[in-house]
């Protein structure tokens, strides 16, 4: 009984919820038939008639074709509404000897719509109504101005070849610059002595000797004419992540990813100084080249500058959200630049301490940044991009397309030859003015490493700009000198020009 009970409720509610579900349809419907004809169709915004009496104003359809119209216009023609004088005058004087030269009045010309000619001839009368809050921006003399200066272009077209602007203007054809040629650079020494990644590399201003740092926590000195060891510096209980030999001073400078920055006297081969402050690693430092000042940066994101010989932090610049992966210091400003895995690359003004203005082009985080020797322009490197920049603004000169990698390590001699290295072994060198890339391989790993072992952690040029030094993953050393059997016939310059090039 109770089973037969349940049955019937649950058939009742579902007579209800169809019923309830019927009648909504019926509302819908009847709806949609009551208020469609007045707000279902676009003839619903037309005005109803009127009585004689009622104001005249437009219905709300008419208004907005009305502003419809008027921005049109606006967009379209707001340039080129009033002609030049001397085109006025021209155009005048032809349309009077056409007339004169015509037997017959031509019949007067309709619109094919009245009524869009006429809502077009009352914006344009409502838009040549006297400005009484501002000034006019026609390109004709005002009337009562007599002695005003004459607009741009009274006395004809402005010549534009060499004016900056948008107007369509045919421009001339973009002619590439031809690259100068270089000798190909080669491989001619490899030095094993490090127990890790070799990430770091400084020549010293003699030019007799270089230092490198590795992930052994060790620092040693190896003679560049030979490539023998000469000393191994140990201090360091993290990896060694950058080095900078003092010009003026018997000093080597040091940083890790054990948060230290140390200052080693090579008279006596020991610490003399230590720069405590860098929460975290210290992932590169660069000295200043006329002041005694050291400018450091790392995992916390700030670039920290010290007075070399009191150790007092100056400065901490900072800006960058996330680790600073370089830094380059020149003479004058921008005088420290520095680049981080925010994509970043900023300038500093190291008088106030404050930023001078930041690069934002990359799409990637930025790891590495060369200055040339001589001019006044440097470049930075991201993942697949390397950019060239014009001090003391930082605008944008050039991109260097073709070393699809990430690309740890930048450097550029005074010979206008870049070098770039690649987290997968890959080496390109470019011509500097150009942005040629006219040598591209990849590195060879030490027999017995591993193959994702080939990678180019760090580089740079000894003061002649004829040799090349490279620190790589493998652990290994190796010294790059350009080919001197290389001529322009054997060695012919691969270039092929493009009509543009993207910019950015």
């Amino acid at each position: 009984m109770a089973a037969t009970s349940t049955i019937m409720e649950a058939t009742f509610s579902d007579e209800v919820t169809e019923r309830a579900a019927k009648a909504v349809r019926l509302s819908a419907k009847r709806t949609r038939e009551v208020f469609a004809a007045d707000f279902g169709q676009p003839s619903a915004l037309e005005k109803p008639p009127q009585p004689a009496i009622a104001p005249p104003e437009p219905s709300p359809y008419a208004q907005a074709q009305q502003a419809n119209v008027a921005s049109r216009i606006r967009n379209e023609y707001a340039d080129v509404k009033e002609l030049p004088a001397v085109l006025a005058q021209r155009q005048s004087n032809a349309q009077a000897g056409l007339a004169a030269r015509r037997k017959k009045q031509r019949a007067e010309e309709q619109a094919s719509d009245p009524q869009m000619a006429q809502m077009i001839a009352g914006v344009s009368a409502r838009e040549s109504r006297p400005q009484t809050n501002g000034t006019s921006t026609a390109l004709t003399r005002i009337n009562g101005t007599a002695g005003a200066k004459a607009p741009p272009n009274a006395n004809g077209p402005t010549p534009q070849r060499n004016t900056p602007g948008t107007s369509l203007v045919r421009r001339d054809t973009v002619r590439h610059q031809k690259p100068e040629w270089h000798p190909p650079w080669k491989l001619f020494r490899v030095i094993s002595g490090h127990l890790g990644w070799v990430r770091a590399l400084a020549v010293e201003p003699g030019n007799q000797w270089f230092a490198s740092g590795a992930g052994d926590r060790t620092i040693k000195i190896w003679d560049l004419a030979s490539g023998t060891l000469k000393l191994t510096l140990t201090g360091h209980i993290s990896c060694v992540r950058g080095l900078a030999v003092s010009p003026r001073h018997p000093y080597l400078f040091s940083c890790g990813e054990d948060k230290m920055v140390k200052c080693w006297d090579l008279e006596t081969n020991k610490v003399i100084r230590h720069y405590h402050g860098h929460l975290s690693g210290v992932y590169t430092l660069s000295l200043h080249p006329t002041l005694d000042v050291l400018c450091t940066g790392g995992r916390d994101g700030v670039v920290r500058v010290w007075d070399m010989r009191t150790r007092s932090n100056i400065h901490v610049l900072s800006g960058h959200k996330q680790t600073v992966s370089s830094i380059v210091t020149q003479a004058t400003d921008p005088q420290v630049i520095s680049s981080s895995l925010d994509s970043t690359v900023r300038m500093y003004d190291l008088a106030a301490g404050k930023t001078m203005g930041v690069l934002t082009h990359h799409k990637k985080g930025v790891r590495a940044l060369a200055t040339h020797p001589t001019e006044y322009t440097f470049a930075s490197a991201s993942p697949g991009s390397i950019k060239q920049w014009l001090c003391p603004k930082g605008d944008f000169m050039q991109n260097f397309d073709g070393h699809n990698s990430i690309i740890n390590s930048l450097a550029v001699n005074e010979d206008n030859v870049m070098f770039s290295g690649g987290d997968n072994g890959s080496v390109a060198f470019w011509d500097w003015k150009t942005g040629h890339r006219f040598q591209y391989e990849d590195s060879v790993a030490q027999p017995g490493s591993l193959d994702a072992e080939a990678g180019i952690m760090s580089s740079t040029f000894d003061l002649t700009g004829l040799r090349l030094i490279t620190g790589e993953a493998d652990k290994t050393i190796k010294v790059w000198r350009q080919d001197e059997n290389a001529t322009e016939e054997t060695h012919p310059l691969d270039w092929r020009p493009t009509l543009g090039r993207q910019k950015f």
